[in-house]
């Protein structure tokens, strides 16, 4: 597999929960001794890329704050670009100071944005149903993510998108998207690298967000079958990933 740049997934590709995959920390400094251009590409949008940074260190990944990408950089982004800066944050209070630290504060009126990440327990009938109302004054939809579910640390956990999409059948509008699989946010990175497509390719344990949305996006596509990974979820992927290995662990093998 012949490219200059590698995009890593974090949760389930690694660490699951609060462990690293075994070999993990061992294959990264590989990638790196190389001398591949990485870069770690996360839909996690509960914290703050401060706090995800700590974590990892914690776990033994050598990673930097500006080798970390998520949704909420390329939504703080657009935001900007658009001018309108009102927004409503339907998110946990790690992320949404991300997004205050960026100049842009949270209202519970007149809103132009209703931004939705992977919120936790703050989603509920109420704080739901009043982001159903701001987008249905005329507020825009921007979804930090899609994902349907996630490995946390005592079993699969529900995502934003199930919630995106309630707001979405409910108002009839459709949310603009920032992170995985978004062909603009794989886009955002790659220009960031200095790379084109072809020379990159994206390791994760989603056969839609990572490795169909790199494909989709011009990119190849390893999936890991480590987190959240599922047989059945591969065999209805389409298109299906370039290469399928059991772990990063594994990844000397084909780089």
């Amino acid at each position: 597999m012949n490219v200059k740049g590698i995009l890593l997934d974090l949760d389930g590709v690694l660490y699951t929960g609060d462990n690293p995959v075994p070999g993990a920390p061992e294959a990264l400094r590989y990638l790196k001794k190389r001398g591949y251009l990485t870069r770690f590409v996360s839909n996690t949008t509960r914290k703050s890329r401060k706090i995800i940074e700590s974590r990892l260190l914690a776990l033994g990944f050598d990673i930097r704050m500006d080798e970390i990408v998520t949704p909420s950089v390329a939504a703080i982004n657009y935001i900007r670009s658009t001018g309108l800066k009102r927004c409503h944050l339907l998110t946990t209070v790690d992320l949404r100071s991300e997004f205050e630290a960026a100049g842009l504060l949270h209202r519970d009126r007149d809103a132009d944005w209703v931004i939705i990440g992977d919120a936790g327990d703050n989603f509920n009938y109420g704080t739901m149903n009043q982001a159903f109302r701001l987008v249905q004054e005329g507020a825009g939809i921007i979804a930090l993510e899609n994902d349907r579910y996630w490995m946390g640390s005592d079993g699969l956990m529900l995502s934003a998108g199930p919630f995106v999409r309630g707001i979405e059948y409910a108002t009839g509008k459709t949310a603009t998207l920032m992170g995985k699989p978004s062909a603009e946010f794989f886009g955002m990175i790659l220009r960031e690298m200095g790379l084109e497509p072809a020379d990159a390719v994206m390791i994760g344990d989603d056969a839609v967000s990572d490795t169909g949305g790199a494909i989709k996006a011009g990119m190849q596509g390893i999936l890991v079958k480590t987190g959240k990974f599922s047989s059945g979820a591969l065999a209805l992927a389409d298109p299906g990933p370039t290469r399928v290995i059991g772990s990063i662990a594994e990844i000397d093998t084909i780089l």
